[in-house]
């Protein structure tokens, strides 16, 4: 992993290079990566749709409206080729102490979860400095390109951290992990013991657990509705740890959220239409009925007709051909008189004289007599 920082503005300092890290970088467990390569494209389109949260207080007072959108979109990968992918949108602006505050998430990932790209922006106007942070995340063939943006007034720092691909396997960005806990609720599964990566507020990669508190019962929009409870536990080493519970409904809306210190919480105000699985119906099975068609007076008339058409239109050949009714009957007359063993043999040895490709043989007897039976070429195989 490399990062370098840069800053500008009235106090800026000269391009710097952070010193090695002595601790081995986080790593995702088994755990989480089995629960990650479960996921599949069909269960994910069921995760799709738009909801809107109200920002409260402490006190019951508004602060402001969280939106939270996951769609069906495209994304242009490193080939150039536009790929569907799931599209995580999110949106606030409230009020914090009387001050505007606000963020932005627009990510784009992949349906195992991997980010492939992400943008976000957060701001506080304080009213004697102003304070905006912007991070993205980029996905550059084998590795992640992350950009850090910090402004305090007129100045900016800057920081840019390039991790390998192959060092943030479970890794779950803040887009993914909107999805990811549709997913547990949907399935009412957390993975046990599972340790997934995260980003801290410094922009580190640490460990992300995920742990079910069990179901509870809550009022929604004049309803009793029970949700399925989910907390995600940051586990910072340099940044601030982070606990956040999620109460979540068994279709995946988010019916509240509660992160540990704030003053406030996300709620749901309007109850939805609760989505659910389609179930498919077998398909079904007709018993097979044997076919008496000597009782069916229908069919069996159009049998008669068949049978009487064929007759005459035989008879009509043989009328036509007399040859025909000699052949056979030569045929027939000395078949009894030799009464053959081999009888096709024998019709062979008769016919065969009438073949345009017919080598006479001669009148004696030989013991190396000529097949009957035209030879295959072996060319036309």
């Amino acid at each position: 992993m490399s990062s370098k920082v840069q800053s500008t503005g009235s106090r800026a300092k000269d391009h710097q290079t952070s010193a090695p890290e002595s601790l081995p970088p986080p790593e995702a467990n088994a755990e989480a990566l089995r629960f990650l390569s479960s996921l599949r494209q069909e269960e994910l389109q069921m995760l799709f749709f738009s909801e809107t949260l109200a920002m409260v207080s402490n006190t019951g007072e508004p602060q402001g409206e969280l939106t939270i959108d996951v769609q069906r979109g495209s994304h242009k990968d490193v080939s150039g080729t536009m790929l569907h992918c799931p599209v995580v949108h999110a949106f606030s602006r409230g009020f914090m102490d009387k001050m505007l505050c606000g963020n932005t998430l627009l990510g784009y990932l992949s349906w195992n979860l991997e980010i492939k790209e992400q943008h976000s922006q957060e701001f506080i106007k304080f009213h004697i400095l102003p304070m905006e942070r912007k991070m993205s995340l980029l996905k550059q063939e084998d590795r992640l390109a992350m950009t850090r943006s910090i402004k305090e007034g007129e100045e900016v720092k800057t920081q840019v951290t390039l991790f390998p691909w192959r060092s943030i396997a479970g890794f779950i960005s803040e887009s993914a992990n909107l999805l990811l806990l549709r997913v547990m609720a949907w399935r009412r599964i957390v993975p046990s013991n599972a340790r997934f990566l995260a980003l801290d507020t410094e922009g580190k990669l640490c460990y992300s657990t995920y742990k079910a508190l069990g179901s509870q019962t809550i009022q929604v929009d004049h309803q009793q509705v029970e949700v399925f409870i989910v907390e995600q536990n940051v586990h910072s080493d340099e940044g601030i740890p982070m606990s956040c519970q999620f109460y979540l409904l068994p279709d995946g809306h988010l019916a509240k959220r509660v992160q540990v210190g704030s003053p406030g919480c996300c709620l749901i105000t309007k109850m939805p239409i609760i989505r659910e699985e389609d179930e498919v119906e077998p398909r079904p099975v007709f018993e097979k009925k044997p076919l008496m068609w000597e009782e069916d007076m229908e069919l069996y008339s159009r049998f008669l007709d068949r049978k009487e058409q064929l007759r005459l239109s035989h008879t009509s050949y043989l009328q036509q051909h007399p040859e025909a009714t000699a052949l056979i009957s030569d045929f027939l007359l000395f078949l009894l008189l030799r009464r053959p063993a081999d009888v096709v043999t024998f019709a062979a040895e008769h016919f065969g004289p009438f073949a345009l490709s017919w080598s006479p043989t001669t009148g004696l007897r030989s013991s190396n007599r000529p097949s009957p039976f035209r030879s295959l070429d072996l060319e036309l195989l």
